[in-house]
């Protein structure tokens, strides 16, 4: 197995556990490693930190897996890995809910692979060279656990790229997908397009704040952007809610949504389903003088790194401005960020911007976060990337 060792200093976080060591960390690496190969990393005096995955082309050089010096990274500790993973989740699996993430990369000690569960299909998702030299392993293991009826690939992937790797896309195990898959999330059936939908074909990190807006939404007149399939939407409907406006600019996300509205039996007279600019249309209902009791905002990622937050906190104030001023005193906002960058203190401050420029005054109420099969490792905070806020205009 080929050594790195790392420059003197360079070495705390890898101690602390943190699973990502830096291309300008080491010093000498002893041979020529092959992207995706597990070595073994040592400090400035040769003393072994972890066993890690290489890759040549990106920043993040080497992925840690394993502290332990005698727990080689073989096929088994792979297979452990991956069962010990779904066995922490299988509390969630029941009646009312058969869609979870079931792997999510580093939180699992899994660097770069994620795993979706909808209904009896796996969704995957490979953003590292190094799962990418152990995906059958990974397929194989995935089979003997959970017998899926398929498990079909969504690596279309920008992180995939810096890995000096190519998109991959296909059926890897038994039935491809069906157009639109039933799954069941807090008792609602959404119909999933895992093959064309966006990132692994459903949100399941928003199903407990969905879940919470919702106990908001009886007799309320609601307002869902940024709606992709309806998550918020149903729940809102299920609740008890007056109507719903949902708006997204995929043609796809409101044919989808349409279809679960109907499917749930919810009344589509007390809907109206817009394919828009979510900025262009918020714009459009102020000039309207058009008003809602309960309005979400769930926007794409905004800030992907940390040079670019200064521009996202200038969208996202802008955003939450305009939601803002659609809502009376008593109104509540539900608005989230998915901007790992962005952390809560940093999005309260945005949201406190845009109640100024709105010439509102607000109150926090509520945090919201990502559920516990998105957990964060104490030793990786990049991983905690969900958040949200709900305010109440006084």
């Amino acid at each position: 197995m080929i050594n790195i060792i790392l420059n003197k200093g360079k070495d705390k976080a890898a101690w602390q556990l943190h699973p990502w060591v830096f291309s300008g960390a080491i010093d000498e690496i002893e041979s020529k490693p092959q992207n995706g190969e597990v070595l073994k990393v040592f400090n400035s005096d040769r003393e072994f930190i972890a066993y890690g995955v290489y890759n040549e082309y990106s920043r993040i050089a080497v992925r840690l897996l394993e502290w332990h010096p005698e727990r080689v990274v073989d096929e088994q500790w792979w297979r452990d890995r991956i069962q010990r993973a779904i066995a922490l989740r299988s509390h969630l699996l029941h009646q009312e809910n058969n869609t979870v993430r079931l792997i999510f990369a580093e939180a699992d000690f899994l660097p770069g692979l994620i795993v979706d569960k909808y209904a009896e299909y796996l969704s995957i998702q490979v953003h590292s060279s190094g799962i990418e030299k152990v995906k059958d392993i990974i397929i194989d293991e995935l089979v003997n656990q959970l017998e899926p009826k398929g498990i079909y690939e969504r690596s279309d992937l920008r992180s995939r790229e810096n890995e000096g790797m190519p998109d991959e896309n296909g059926l890897l195990y038994g039935q491809f997908p069906p157009a639109f898959v039933d799954i069941v999330e807090n008792g609602i059936v959404y119909q999933v397009n895992i093959i064309e939908g966006q990132k692994s074909g459903f949100y399941c990190d928003q199903r407990e704040n969905r879940m919470l807006t919702a106990s908001y939404a009886k007799g309320k007149r609601v307002l869902d952007c940024f709606c992709y399939s309806g998550g918020f939407t149903l729940n809102a409907f299920k609740a008890g809610a007056q109507s719903v406006v949902s708006v997204d600019s995929s043609a796809l996300a409101i044919d989808t949504l349409v279809k679960n509205v109907t499917r749930n039996g919810f009344d589509p007279d007390h809907h109206s389903a817009i394919q828009s600019d979510v900025n262009k249309f918020l714009r459009e209902l102020g000039e309207q003088g058009e008003r809602f009791d309960l309005i979400v905002l769930d926007p794409p990622k905004y800030a992907p790194s940390r040079s670019s937050l200064n521009r996202a906190s200038r969208a996202y104030k802008d955003l939450n401005r305009r939601g803002l001023m659609l809502l009376e005193s008593g109104g509540l906002l539900a608005t989230f960020s998915c901007s790992s960058a962005m952390d809560i203190d940093t999005f309260k401050q945005v949201v406190a911007w845009a109640a100024l420029d709105a010439g509102k005054e607000i109150q926090y109420i509520r945090q919201f976060n990502q559920p516990e099969d998105h957990p964060v490792r104490a030793s990786f905070s990049e991983g905690e990337y969900l958040k949200g806020l709900l305010v109440r205009v006084v």
